[in-house]
């Protein structure tokens, strides 16, 4: 796909997420919002599977470590063939399989996600058996910024800048905001840079994650990277991004917008057009 088309992708995956969660008056559609680009480009520009077979077994591996943003990868699944787009709708239904967080009982999940700080290591130890395997294989995992103030995510990063897992990916989210407040009042993870170089990982800047033509950028030689770290990327997002009522309020984190507010968000993002002019 071109940067055109990926930014349309993108855009129709924000606005169907936006849809699952307003049916259903639940999800955390701020945070799906501000990883939509990440993922979009992850799974049409970057990573390796194959649409028929989710068990594949050279298939790269995500992980959805921010798992509150979950809604975001069922609409993704839904388009390369993992399941139906008619089940989207059974999205927090009583017996569905499609919960605000993520299970590995979804085909195309790798992992099941609720308490933050625990992707990383899980994704730790995927790479260290494609290491190895000598498989070629990636492992991709999103974290957020306000999810690196839990103590077992700088576990894993010691241990994988220690055994240079350079088939390792992390992506971290960086809009700024946590469940109850912006991350720099409360535990700020800055200087991240000089942080991840000492714990032994190249470090990438994204200065703005919902820009395709960056995200292309920072990830286009990954599978020919001359070095021996694991690598994290650091993308500069907007909680809430393309809806401007949700946007810089931390306490709307886990809420969506319903009634009138709901039909207001989703006119919002059917009109959006960053990235598509």
């Amino acid at each position: 796909m071109n940067t055109k088309e990926l930014a349309i992708k993108a855009h129709k995956l924000k606005v169907r997420s936006a849809e699952i969660c307003v049916a259903r008056g639940v999800g955390h559609i701020t945070s799906a919002l501000s990883c939509a680009e990440i993922m979009t480009v992850l799974y049409y520009s970057v990573m390796r599977y194959d649409r028929q077979n989710p068990e594949w077994p050279g298939r790269d591996r995500f992980v959805m470590s921010k798992n509150h943003g979950s809604v975001i990868t069922y609409p993704i699944l839904a388009d390369i063939g993992y399941i139906t787009e008619a089940f989207l709708n059974t999205f927090e239904c009583d017996g569905s399989i499609l919960g605000a967080h993520s299970k590995i009982c979804v085909p195309g999940c790798e992992f099941s996600g609720g308490s933050l700080g625990i992707g990383l290591g899980v994704s730790c130890g995927m790479a260290w058996a494609a290491k190895n395997e000598k498989s070629e294989r990636l492992v991709f995992c999103l974290a957020g910024d306000s999810e690196c103030q839990e103590g077992s995510i700088w576990e894993s990063i010691m241990f994988a800048g220690f055994n240079k897992l350079r088939n390792l990916v992390m992506i971290i989210d960086r809009n700024g905001e946590g469940c109850t407040d912006f991350i720099e009042r409360t535990v700020d993870i800055e200087p991240l840079r000089e942080k991840m170089e000492g714990f032994g990982w190249e470090y990438r800047e994204v200065k703005d994650g919902h820009d395709i033509n960056e995200l292309l950028q920072v990830f286009s030689d990954l599978r020919e990277r001359d070095s021996a770290k694991p690598l994290c990327i650091g993308a500069r997002t907007i909680k809430g991004h393309g809806v401007p009522f949700l946007i810089n309020k931390p306490w709307l984190h886990g809420q969506t917008p319903s009634g009138k507010d709901g039909e207001l968000l989703l006119k919002l993002l059917k009109e959006e057009k960053y990235g598509l002019e």
